[in-house]
């Protein structure tokens, strides 16, 4: 059963059964929002780009984004860059992988961001979405819908981050502005 997550609202990444998650998939799926031309309604592609950005201590220590598909410590892998988005098909157009037992233990928090490399604002972008899915059976845990657009070209999604002996999720969805992660950076950090 998935969860439609709000903004700031957490979930607890541990399994039905009482396990404990090993593996996880941050997904993003997004299409380009029609708009009316002088030769009637068309859309323009629009470049989203999904980054995860590893912290210890609120600090960040590693990236995986379409230039850097592997974390250094090799935990988390990115898929692969999409530059279009998915025509409304609703399936994941970019993904982030993260082997949760696999993630060094100086490793608290990793943050997902998603910001538009063209530099179109979310007014542009209709059916986005992030969604957390359990890798090693497909299920989907929780999504957070970017509802309403907005005069912003990013926005910092959500984070997975240790709780306890497991990891849990908080949905963000905190809009900002910015073309690459690293433009993102300082919107990262009050929600650490």
């Amino acid at each position: 059963m998935s969860v439609n997550l709000s903004k700031g609202q957490g979930i607890s990444l541990q399994k039905s059964d009482g396990g404990t998650l090993t593996a996880v998939r941050m997904g993003l799926g997004w299409r380009s929002a029609p708009r009316r031309g002088l030769f009637g309604r068309r859309t323009n592609e629009i470049d989203l780009d999904a980054s995860a950005v590893l912290f210890a201590d609120k600090k960040p220590v590693d990236v995986v984004f379409f230039q850097h598909l592997v974390s250094d410590d090799g935990s988390v892998r990115h898929t692969g860059d999409n530059r279009v988005g998915g025509a409304g098909q609703g399936g994941d157009d970019e993904a982030i992988l993260v082997d949760l037992a696999r993630v060094p233990v100086h490793i608290d928090q990793i943050v997902f961001t998603v910001n538009s490399f063209t530099g179109q604002t979310f007014a542009e972008v209709q059916d986005a979405f992030c969604r957390l899915v359990d890798e090693t059976n497909g299920q989907e845990l929780a999504r957070y819908t970017l509802t309403g657009g907005g005069q912003y070209t990013a926005q910092v999604m959500s984070k997975v981050h240790r709780a306890g002996n497991g990891w849990a999720m908080t949905a963000i969805g905190a809009p900002t502005n910015g073309r690459t992660f690293q433009d993102l950076v300082p919107a990262m950090v009050p929600h650490l």
